[in-house]
């Protein structure tokens, strides 16, 4: 599975790494993901969701269903 958040989209980004004497190498800025299970008191059950730590404030700031209903209306999710 690639590393992507399935409720922001969020991925690595590219960037430099930068010496003291300026010299620029290309580095990946990798985005910080956990596997997490989430329970959907609606359908009594739960969803293991790999999120960044944005999508987690963002499911604790809407919900659960809001935000994974909210997701796959951007293509980040399928089905969940």
């Amino acid at each position: 599975m690639s590393r992507v958040c399935q409720i922001t989209g969020k991925k690595a980004m590219v960037g430099n790494n930068v010496s003291h004497s300026k010299r620029r190498t290309k580095r990946k800025f990798d985005v910080n993901l956990f596997k997490k299970k989430f329970y959907m008191p609606d359908e009594d059950r739960w969803v293991q969701l790999t999120v960044s730590a944005a999508g987690m404030r963002t499911i604790n700031k809407k919900g659960v269903k809001a935000a994974l209903t909210e997701a796959q209306g951007k293509g980040y999710i399928t089905k969940y």
